[in-house]
């Protein structure tokens, strides 16, 4: 049974897609067999695994309100044993149909049980807001990832964000875990960067991962070629602290199955 774990923030710019890309891949690149699904409407996940959007028919827009299943939504991307489920512009407009529709905040869930058993992990790259779609994303996940930005509004946020996770876990997910907050665009020269780091491991302790993410330009440029930074640039430092996160990931997992 596949392991979901959503990766979420409403504040924009964080890092939370390039981190849906890039450890999908690199857990894939570890011999995972990985689902990655875009769950924002901007489809910046597809667009930067090399999906055309425009020619995809079924997205995880026509999942959440019922028209199509998950198995008819899967498709294979440029990394071997990473597979996705795109996301389109009308996904915004999802939000308005789902209203209507009973128990509308598991239909992602209800989506998932039939395609879970085929992976070892199903990562959601959440939109950057605390609607509809991501409380389905998070109704449906096993874990949260929190990616912080290491700048000095870093924290702003989080707590609103904790609050819809904790209301989550009480009224529709009890299983609900935070996995870790994950301090990104990391500048170890500034000073500020590692007073965020510090503050932020002072306030979630043991929840911080070890890796951080660096600021690196092969990341950032990768996604225009419509690659993960791995296939891009195997030996910059952004595929180098992505494929750390996924061994921590993986090694966090493997010690939590042997106790």
């Amino acid at each position: 049974m596949g392991l979901v774990i959503s990766i979420a923030n409403q504040k924009g710019g964080v890092g939370k897609t390039t981190t849906a890309i890039n450890l999908a891949a690199s857990l894939a690149t570890l011999g995972k067999k990985i689902l990655l699904i875009d769950a924002d409407p901007q489809a910046n996940s597809s667009s930067g695994l090399g999906i055309d959007i425009k020619a995809v028919d079924t997205s995880v827009y026509d999942c959440l309100i019922g028209k199509a299943t998950a198995t008819e939504a899967i498709l294979p991307t440029c990394v071997e044993h990473l597979d996705i489920i795109t996301s389109r512009i009308d996904l915004v407009g999802a939000e308005l149909e789902l209203l209507n529709i009973e128990n509308r905040e598991l239909m992602l869930r209800k989506q998932l049980k039939v395609v879970r058993n085929l992976y070892d992990y199903i990562i959601i790259d959440c939109s950057p807001s605390l609607g509809l779609i991501t409380v389905n994303c998070l109704t449906a996940a096993d874990s949260v990832i929190i990616p912080v930005q290491a700048e000095y509004f870093a924290l702003e946020g989080i707590s609103k964000l904790l609050n819809t996770i904790k209301i989550i876990k009480t009224k529709l997910n009890p299983k609900l875990q935070i996995e870790g907050f994950l301090l990104t665009m990391y500048d170890a020269r500034l000073r500020l960067a590692n007073q965020i780091y510090e503050e932020v491991k002072r306030h979630f302790q043991k929840l911080v991962f070890d890796t951080v993410i660096q600021r690196n330009i092969r990341l950032s440029e990768a996604p225009s070629y419509g690659l993960p930074a791995l296939l891009y640039s195997p030996d910059s430092k952004g595929s180098q602290n992505y494929m750390m996160l996924a061994r921590e990931l993986l090694a966090k997992h493997h010690d939590s199955d042997n106790n």
